[in-house]
Order: C-alpha cells, then sequence, then structure tokens
C-alpha cells in the first residue's frame, strides 16, 4: 500500500473507531445519569476514553507497523483480534442507538410542527433501551471471545453427494477429502491441528486434495507441522495446488532472488508432505480400467494475480473426460471454468474462508464476505457444472472464527 493509500485507510479507521467509540459513550453516559456522585461518575467518564481511546491508538500503530514489516505478525493478530472483537461489540450496541435517534428525532420534528420552537424539546435517551443495548451487544462479544479462544479449533465435517449423468460406472461412490487454506504461520497450537488432521484422516477417503495457501508468506511456516499433515495419506493419492498467499506476494523481499528461493522452497515443501504439487497441469486418476482427470491451476482471481493457465492444464484433455478442477480462488470459476466450452464437471476452491465471521444456520446463512464473492462457501451449479467452495482449515489476520468454523470437506461422486 502506498503513503497516500495507507494515510486514508488509517484515518479511516480512526474516523470510524471515535464514532463508535462516541456513540457507545452515549448509552454509557445514560445509564450513569443518576450516580449521586460526581466523582465517580466522572471517573468512570474518563476510564471510558481512556480504555477505548487507548484502543484506538493501538490499533493505529499496529497498522502502521503492518504497513512497514509488510506482513501481519502473530502480535499484531492479537491487536487485531481485539479491535474486531470491540468494534463488532460496538456496531450492534450503536444499531440500538441511532435506532432510537431516528425516533427522537422524528418525536422532535412532530413537536417542533405542531407546537412551535418555543415548546419543543429534544427527547432525552431511555435508560432501559440504552441498558438492553449494552446487555444485547454482550452476545457478539462472547461469541467473538469463543471464536478466538476456541472457534478457529472447531474443525467441521461437510459433506457432499453429487450426482453425474456421465461419471464412469468404477468411480459411482468414489470420495474426495478436501482441505484448503491452512495458512500454516498463524497457527500455535500444534495439538489442536493434529485433531483436525486425526478427523481429516478419519474420513477414508479415496483421494485427498489441498486447495492452496499452505502458508501466509514465508515457505518455512509449515516447518513444524510437515509430520502432522504428511500423516493425510489416500489410495488414490495426494494433491494440491498454489494459493494467492503462497508466492509471497505480501511482504517485502531483500530480493527478486529471494523471493524465488522461497518459492521453490514452497514448492518442495509439498513433496515433503507427500503432496503431488500440480501447477497448470493435470493429471489422470485410474480406477478399473477407467479414469477421471483432475486438473490443478495456479491461483487465478478477481482483484488478485491471476497467473493459472487453465488452457495449459487442460491441454490434450477431451470434452468427454470427466474432470475434477482444483482452484483456489471460486472467482476463476465465475469467471472462465463454468462456461468453458471443454467441460469441467467440478471444481474445488478455497480462498474466501467465510471471512472467519458470519451465521450458518438452516434458516439464515450470511457472512459480510458475500458481498464480495458470491459463492464463498459450500456448494453451487450451473448447467449440471459444480463448485465447492472450502471454509478453509486455518485462519489469518483475525486468529479466531465467529459462526465460520474450519472445515474439512467429504465429497462423494454418484452416478445418476
Amino acid at each position: 500500500m502506498n503513503q497516500i493509500g495507507g494515510f486514508i485507510f488509517l484515518t479511516a479507521v480512526f474516523l470510524f473507531s471515535t464514532f463508535l467509540n462516541w456513540y457507545v459513550f452515549q448509552a454509557f453516559k445514560t445509564i450513569l445519569t443518576g450516580l449521586e456522585s460526581e466523582k465517580v461518575r466522572q471517573l468512570s467518564f474518563i476510564s471510558y476514553w481512556v480504555i477505548f481511546g487507548g484502543i484506538t491508538i493501538w490499533v493505529i500503530y499496529t497498522f502502521v507497523r503492518i504497513f512497514q514489516a509488510g506482513e501481519i505478525s502473530a502480535d499484531h493478530q492479537q491487536v487485531l483480534n481485539v479491535y474486531l472483537t470491540v468494534a463488532v461489540t460496538q456496531l450492534v450496541c450503536t444499531a440500538f442507538l441511532f435506532g432510537e435517534d431516528i425516533i427522537r428525532n422524528i418525536q422532535a420534528g412532530i413537536s417542533l410542527v405542531f407546537n412551535g420552537k418555543a415548546a419543543t424539546e429534544f427527547p432525552t435517551r431511555v435508560k432501559w433501551l440504552s441498558v438492553l443495548a449494552l446487555t444485547v451487544s454482550m452476545i457478539p462479544f462472547s461469541s467473538f471471545v469463543y471464536g478466538i479462544a476456541k472457534g478457529k479449533y472447531n474443525f467441521t465435517v461437510h459433506r457432499e453427494v453429487i450426482y453425474f449423468e456421465d461419471l464412469p460406472e468404477a468411480f459411482d461412490g468414489f470420495t474426495i477429502t478436501q482441505l484448503s487454506d491452512i495458512h500454516a504461520g498463524s497457527f500455535k497450537d500444534f495439538e489442536a491441528v493434529q485433531k483436525g488432521v486425526d478427523l481429516a484422516k478419519a474420513q477414508g477417503s479415496d483421494l485427498f486434495v489441498f486447495t492452496g495457501d499452505l502458508v501466509n508468506h514465508h515457505a518455512e511456516e509449515i516447518e513444524p507441522m510437515i509430520p502432522i499433515f504428511a500423516q493425510i495419506k489416500a489410495p488414490y493419492g495426494q494433491f494440491s495446488i498454489i494459493g494467492n498467499h503462497d508466492y509471497g506476494d505480501y511482504v517485502s523481499w531483500e530480493s527478486a532472488a529471494a523471493k524465488q528461493e522461497n518459492f521453490e522452497k514452497f514448492k518442495n515443501q509439498h513433496e515433503r508432505l507427500g503432496y503431488r504439487l500440480l501447477i497448470d497441469e493435470h493429471i489422470k486418476i485410474e480406477k478399473e480400467g477407467q479414469f477421471i482427470t483432475l486438473v490443478g491451476v495456479q491461483n487465478w482471481g478477481v482483484g488478485f494475480q491471476s497467473k493459472g493457465d487453465l488452457e495449459k492444464a487442460l491441454e490434450n484433455t477431451s470434452t468427454s473426460d470427466f474432470k475434477i478442477l482444483l482452484s483456489h480462488d471460486p472467482s476463476h470459476w465465475d469467471q472462465e471454468v463454468k462456461k468453458h466450452s471443454n467441460k469441467i464437471h467440478l471444481t474445488l476452491s478455497g480462498h474466501t474462508h467465510g471471512m472467519q465471521f458470519g451465521i450458518e444456520t438452516p434458516l439464515i446463512r450470511w457472512s459480510p464476505v458475500q458481498y464480495r464473492y458470491p459463492n464463498w462457501a459450500g456448494l453451487t451449479s450451473f448447467e449440471d457444472k459444480f463448485l465447492y467452495v472450502n471454509r478453509g482449515f486455518g485462519f489469518h489476520a483475525f486468529s479466531g472464527r465467529v459462526g465460520i468454523w474450519p472445515e474439512i470437506t467429504v465429497i462423494e461422486l454418484r452416478k445418476k
């Protein structure tokens, strides 16, 4: 980010945080209005601004450090955890107070029209509503605390059975376990990681695939966990692709050679894991004399580097082949894959993390990421071609998950 862009971003963060701090302060002030001791009340007000104003300054200083370092460290993540927890909590409280302000303004407007300016007083805040706003805002606060402490390790298996008319008979009932977005540099609790890997192993699938973002920035981030993830084996092999973070594009390198050295090391890490890294190529998976084609491309995404070469990866394949594509960013499916003349039956992606925050229930399915990615989690289809977006195994920037839990995907292929 250039200096002007960084300044605009920091200014926006400061103004947004100050606005939330000021609005929530109104509820705080309303509740303490009846307090008899003026000294205690003033001390409470000062304490409020010292705490929340301090958090605002702390997070701005942290963003400056992130811009200077060119990456988000574990220490930076802790600050972002605090800031996001506070900001979301304040947003919920502000929503109540803003609604009250709309009603107060309507009441004042009606009084002004019918009673005149001299007889009109602006309605004061209602104490019980401020209490309700602060009480309800404890729900997201508690959710974020849980998400930071436990939610990021709440590994969940998602199963999908997908039917195809042209699936080779031998592959009827064939299963695929998918992981995505490990982001190894964010993990500190390796015992929790082992539990997630054990859950993936327990699925006993025929094929294992990993759809990108093995690391945050540096190839060595995966080193401590190679013995863990290397435990994942499948009868028909383990295959992987490159995600946008894997190139090392988001950090400063002392030279182009150093960056390339990191990338070469990153590719070698896949071999150590026992994963066959597919770089704009395909491989045939054979069973009982029949086969399906597994295609893997480099990262291709709207707003990110589009290095993947689908045409190259599909060379020497037939339109009649049953094809499964590994492509990290689901926007690739929307822009290039789903209408491709060489039919790709199933695309497996990741990348979005479901923004690590949202609501998924039988009645409500929402995450802020949906305003950026129309297909942000789970299964979708277009003219009997399917896309599945994995919610990610790890986490990045915000070291937590709220409502969108880390995912292990199991796909079962069935013939209609």
